[in-house]
């Protein structure tokens, strides 16, 4: 199966501030971004030359009897053509911005979810799924109307802007010069309150990730939820965490708000400031009635722009709170890199020297999971590991995948006879294509049988997921498929014998060199269980395995044990030598282990 390597993120650097974000994500897009400025130039251009119509059609229309009918004809006709060309080359521009915001946006979701799934499982562990999924879903979507809108209305506001006050200009200039100081003054002003509205848009998404990562939790432990009776205590719970999710809306609003409402205050002193001018320099003969109707029509071409400008700094605010919890999710680096070292074909050794490991190194208090462990498994053998829970056996198997690394000590794996790689050294594709784990908990998906194990690798074909099937023994359930391997697999149709089954056959087709079973045979009933032994039969052979297990007959077929106490090897060594010797704990387990069947007997 071919891995490929996470896609090359942008430097965080660059995604620190909008004009980052615009230069990183809009940049390969410079082609559909120039032809969306060409688009809105030419509408804004358009525009303009409207009002001058509306004006020449007044000032020709006022002339009782005089007027000449063929003019204003031409007039309405170029003001109606022009009109629909302004429709037409806004409704092209408004698609042309979202598109080109819709693939920015979709590059920036695909870049931080490369992002968290490159995370180390510390950070993972330390946020809800629930959390992670606003992060990508809410938090981008906010961005995503500054990625689509902003530019088309912000670029194509300034552009009406800049044109309505060169033809205040044009017109006269005490009047342009008015509006152009009233103009200056409404955009300070609206830049100084647009901040108000940044850090509690912050905390608004905080607490949408919170009632995300509530329900998220929630739902997972719904079974809990309903068999212990505890369904009223965690509406009281989700009302608590609603109320402060709304509380934080409204005061989000609220504060974002202050920007249009001061607005609507400033416009509402310039357009009585700009008619009291209009019918001054009208009563004084200096302008025409159809001037002064111009000078109207160019006032709401101020005020449009600045109401959309207005607008654009509400959402501006909401993508700047969204900007920086990206940033600070695109900041968090992985301590966990990998080499350039390859590991060998075939069966691998594994051995683990004088390892130690804490799960909170930086805490003195802390005691390690790991300590000292030391032991070889020979290439092709497979061990069981045996231990109390709590004994760190789950953790010893995420060092070897390196979903964490050790605190002291090294894990090699290699061909026999010869030094081992230290697995910190290996690409991380390449390691856990190599290493296989098959948890107790078989995570399925909603999707077809064949994506289910393929991960939704393309290259692997229909008849390679049917031969995985057949050699974990599930032929017959795959010939009752109505659609074979492209059957939808719904979430919970499956036993827990055939998910671990399931799980077997991502394996097979992964063909690795190193299989980690945890608890394979946990939950299942004996007929289930004789099935699963025979695919696991079939799937250590010829290659390195670790089992780990509490039930002693998971391990029968296991050539050595590994018994862990505390942390630390209580005994190693081969499994009939260690049955074999009384005072081995394995000897114990099995002793106690036959009791128990005696007295259930």
């Amino acid at each position: 199966m071919t891995v490929s390597a996470p896609p090359a993120l942008p430097a965080p650097d660059q995604r620190s501030s909008m004009l980052g974000v615009l230069r990183v994500y809009l940049g390969p897009l410079k082609g559909q971004v120039l032809l969306l400025a060409a688009l809105l130039l030419g509408g804004t251009g358009l525009n303009l030359a409207l009002p001058q119509l509306l004006s020449r059609f007044v000032d020709n229309a006022k002339l009782l009897g005089g007027a000449d009918v063929a003019l204003l004809s031409r007039l309405a006709l170029t003001y109606i053509v022009l009109a629909v060309g302004v429709q037409l080359l806004s409704a092209a521009a408004t698609y042309v911005g979202a598109q080109v915001g819709w693939t920015a946006t979709n590059r920036l979701r695909a870049d931080l979810m490369s992002h968290m799934l490159s995370l180390d499982m510390r950070e993972h562990k330390e946020r809800t799924p629930g959390e992670m999924i606003e992060r990508i879903d809410g938090d981008v979507t906010a961005l995503s109307n500054f990625f689509s809108q902003f530019a088309v209305r912000v670029f194509g506001a300034a552009l009406l802007l800049t044109g309505a006050l060169v033809m205040f200009w044009r017109t006269d200039p005490r009047v342009g010069a008015g509006v152009t100081i009233f103009t200056a003054v409404t955009l300070l002003t609206m830049n100084r309150v647009r901040k108000l509205g940044v850090e509690p848009t912050r905390l608004e998404r905080e607490a949408s990730a919170q009632l995300f990562g509530f329900v998220e939790e929630r739902l997972a432990g719904l079974e809990d939820i309903r068999s212990l009776g505890a369904g009223g205590h965690h509406l009281n719970r989700f009302l608590q965490t609603q109320r402060a999710f709304f509380g934080r809306s409204v005061n989000s609003w609220r504060r974002r708000s202050v920007v249009w409402q001061l607005s609507m205050a400033l416009f509402a002193v310039g357009y009585v400031g700009l008619l009291a001018a209009a019918v001054g320099l009208y009563a004084a003969g200096s302008i025409t009635l159809g001037t002064a109707f111009l000078l109207y029509q160019y006032m709401s071409m101020v005020e449009e722009p600045i109401d959309q400008l207005t607008q654009q700094l509400q959402d501006l605010q909401k993508a700047g709170a969204s900007l920086g919890r990206v940033a600070q999710l695109m900041a968090l680096k992985s301590e966990i890199t990998g080499g350039t070292r390859s590991l060998p074909a075939g069966p691998l050794e594994l051995r683990f020297r004088d390892v130690s490991f804490n799960y909170a190194p930086s805490d003195p208090e802390s005691r390690g999971v790991l300590r000292g462990v030391d032991f070889t498994l020979p290439a092709g053998q497979t061990l069981g590991l045996l231990g109390r829970t709590g004994s760190g056996k789950t953790t010893l198997t995420r060092l070897i995948s390196r979903l964490y690394d050790p605190t002291a000590g090294q894990v090699t794996l290699g061909r026999a006879g010869e030094p081992g790689i230290d697995v910190r050294d290996v690409p991380l594709s390449e390691l856990r294509s190599r290493v296989a784990v098959v948890s107790q908990d078989v995570q399925l998906f909603q999707a077809s049988v064949r994506d289910n194990l393929s991960f939704f690798d393309p290259e692997i074909t229909d008849a390679q997921v049917e031969a995985a099937l057949r050699e974990v023994g599930l032929g017959d359930w795959l010939a009752r498929l109505p659609e074979g391997v492209r059957t939808p697999l719904p979430t919970g149709s499956l036993s827990a014998g055939e998910a671990q089954l399931l799980a077997f056959a991502r394996v097979m087709l992964r063909d690795p060199a190193l299989v980690i079973l945890d608890e394979p045979s946990s939950r299942l009933d004996p007929a289930t269980e004789a099935l699963l032994t025979a695919a696991i039969t079939r799937l250590l052979s010829g290659r390195t395995a670790i089992i780990i297990a509490h039930r002693l007959d998971t391990v029968a077929r296991a050539d050595r044990i590994l018994v862990l106490g505390a942390g630390q090897v209580l005994e190693d060594g081969p499994r009939e030598a260690l049955a074999q010797n009384p005072r081995s704990h394995y000897a114990d387990l099995l002793r106690a282990g036959a009791g128990a069947a005696e007295v259930l007997a």
